[in-house]
């Protein structure tokens, strides 16, 4: 019988405990060509993977196409003029803040603080109630006539909010509905009376310092000083006053002051006993003038 061998290739190996490097038909092993089907595996996986990528990277600009139209159909006149309000805000803070508080709003000393992080709702603030520009260093700014008007506030404010951040000027519905006013009054009795009044006219703090009175305040005005906290106020994070608590704080104080006095003549209501003791010395001073001009009618 012929021997196979492949068969006899195989004893040989176990016989001498290794492979030889010639086959016993004298052709080397690694002279061998490769299975030629393997180039066209490797061809196929190829282009598949090509494929892939290929049919990946369309969606991608397929979907950053759609995106960039929806954007500019629908945000882009914003953006434009959000960027005019920047702008011009930062040639008015050139002009008028940035001797006090620097040129990338990291503050003066001895002339004025940072304002890196107040964000545009304390610039709002300060700068619609007349507090800012500062005529004058001191421990109370007065409210005074605004120097800025409304737009052009507004304009500072978008500024100094891009380069600094912090808490934005708050949109939409700022005082609640009449069915607030009961909660309202509530939360500004234990946040706010013990400084502005019971009747939310202001009183004297120490060091020279005070609580304004909120006769001529806004409902913007009192909502950014409630997230900012200006001079010697806390700030009211969300945490401490919810949004909607707010809401009806200046529900209730908008309300206190349109509505009339029941007890007749309030005298700008600055409460009982500061009532009573006016009239009692209102009193007295009148009655000492009748004696007096009765003493004199009768010489």
């Amino acid at each position: 019988m012929t021997e196979d061998p492949q068969e006899t290739a195989a004893d040989l190996a176990a016989e001498l405990g290794f492979e030889p490097a010639v086959s016993l038909s004298g052709a080397d092993k690694s002279a061998r060509p490769a299975p030629s089907a393997r180039k066209p595996r490797r061809r196929g996986v190829v282009r598949r993977k090509v494929g892939a990528f290929g049919v990946l990277l369309g969606a991608l600009v397929a979907v950053g196409g759609g995106y960039a139209a929806f954007a500019a159909s629908s945000g882009a006149a914003d953006s434009g003029s959000d960027a005019a309000s920047v702008s011009h805000g930062r040639q008015m803070y050139q002009v008028t803040c940035i001797a006090c508080h620097g040129v990338n709003l990291q503050g003066v000393t001895n002339r004025g603080p940072a304002l890196v992080g107040v964000g545009g709702a304390a610039v709002y603030f300060q700068v619609s109630t007349g507090r800012m520009p500062l005529a004058q260093q001191g421990a109370y700014a007065p409210r005074k006539t605004p120097k800025f008007d409304e737009q052009e506030t507004r304009d500072l404010a978008a500024y100094v909010q891009s380069v600094g951040g912090g808490p934005a000027i708050p949109t939409g519905t700022l005082r609640g509905n009449t069915d607030s006013l009961g909660m309202g009054g509530e939360e500004f009795r234990l946040n706010c009376a013990s400084c502005h009044g019971t009747t939310g006219k202001g009183a004297p703090l120490s060091a020279g310092k005070q609580a304004p009175s909120l006769n001529a305040a806004t409902d913007l005005q009192i909502y950014t000083a409630m997230l900012t906290g200006p001079e010697s106020m806390p700030v009211f994070s969300n945490n401490q006053l919810t949004p909607t608590q707010k809401q009806a704080i200046i529900a209730y104080i908008q309300t206190i002051k349109a509505s009339d006095d029941p007890g007749g003549a309030g005298i700008d209501r600055i409460g009982p006993v500061s009532e009573a003791i006016v009239i009692w010395v209102a009193g007295i001073g009148l009655l000492m003038v009748v004696i007096l001009w009765i003493g004199a009618r009768s010489q």
